[in-house]
């Protein structure tokens, strides 16, 4: 069993003159970021592998993430995570090593929906519905997969676990 956990970063800015890649986050995504990293604690969500998106808001939504985390074992920027399509994406999952139990991938819409979508093919209802409605900012989808080695995930082969959005836990703006 394998379980990937998918987090879009954090709600950003998008001040004048600054380049997409570069964009921070806003005040609201640096408040929400730390209270999902929160939930990642108190649920024991923490992944042994974590690939962040080299883009300014989700470096910095990892930074707030991980400040509420225990040590990860590994995380590491992955630049094929920018502007990915799940094709690209479900392509970085197959190349996790086999010892890795748990991958998070800290990225963007539309590659997180979709790989999410893509892999999801049962899970609570409620679950389900909400993240087929809207994946925001901040959003944490967890999945898990009924594999031994990422190399053999394909499409339709997760269970959702859960879909936790900022606004669902304590202290939302």
């Amino acid at each position: 069993m394998r379980r990937l956990i998918l987090l879009r970063h954090a709600k950003s800015d998008w001040p004048d003159g600054v380049a997409d890649p570069e964009r921070p986050l806003a005040p609201r995504g640096r408040s929400a970021a730390p209270r999902i990293g929160a939930y990642i604690a108190r649920e024991q969500l923490v992944a042994d592998r974590v690939l962040v998106s080299p883009a300014r808001r989700t470096r910095e939504t990892w930074d707030l993430v991980a400040a509420q985390l225990p040590p990860i074992k590994v995380v590491a920027s992955e630049p094929r995570i920018y502007d990915a399509s799940a094709a690209r994406l479900l392509s970085v999952l197959r190349d996790q090593p086999r010892e890795a139990h748990s991958v998070m991938l800290v990225g963007h819409n539309p590659g997180l929906e979709d790989i999410a979508h893509l892999l999801a093919a049962g899970g609570p209802p409620p679950h389900l519905a909400k993240m087929a409605e809207k994946f925001p900012t901040g959003s944490l989808a967890v999945i898990d997969l009924p594999i031994d080695d990422w190399s053999a995930i394909v499409p339709e082969s997760g269970r959702l676990d859960r879909f936790v959005t900022p606004r669902d836990l304590p202290g939302s703006d």
